[in-house]
């Protein structure tokens, strides 16, 4: 990013803290060799890695386990022309230890299509970026709001 573009880069941990105050993200996979984006609910366990919770027999469960995906969530305010993006790049893996599901039961992400057999999905991440947009604020000048 050039310093003067507008755009701010964000360390890992600001990444991380403003990751945990987003609702819904996105995971970005390959099905049938093409790129799929799907919206899904989150949260985030110890070091960062992100925790998806679906269905067992969802597609998704069955593509993303043993991949490296991308998962973005960003926030904006087009009042402003400000806002934020972090991506998480790293391997998914369907959660198959009995313990670590029943820790992730108590805490993990509640999803918002309950299904009866549901599965946690944790992607760890290997690349954590993001950046943040500052209202509008260039080498180009201040771009005025109507």
């Amino acid at each position: 990013m050039n310093p003067n573009d507008g755009f701010r880069e964000l360390g890992r941990q600001e990444c991380l803290r403003l990751l945990a105050t987003a609702p819904i993200g996105r995971v970005v996979y390959t099905r049938q060799a093409l790129p799929a984006v799907v919206p899904v609910t989150f949260g985030l366990d110890a070091g960062g890695a992100v925790l998806l919770r679906t269905s067992a027999a969802s597609e998704l469960a069955r593509a993303v386990d043993g991949a490296v995906v991308a998962f973005e969530a960003d926030a904006a305010d087009a009042d402003t022309h400000s806002g934020w993006s972090v991506v998480v790049t790293g391997r998914a893996e369907v959660v198959t230890d009995p313990a670590d599901a029943a820790r992730l039961e108590r805490i993990g992400p509640r999803p918002w299509a309950p299904s009866p057999d549901e599965v946690f999905v944790r992607i760890e991440p290997e690349l954590v970026t993001g950046r943040h947009l500052v209202g509008g604020r260039t080498m180009y000048g201040l771009h005025r709001l109507v």
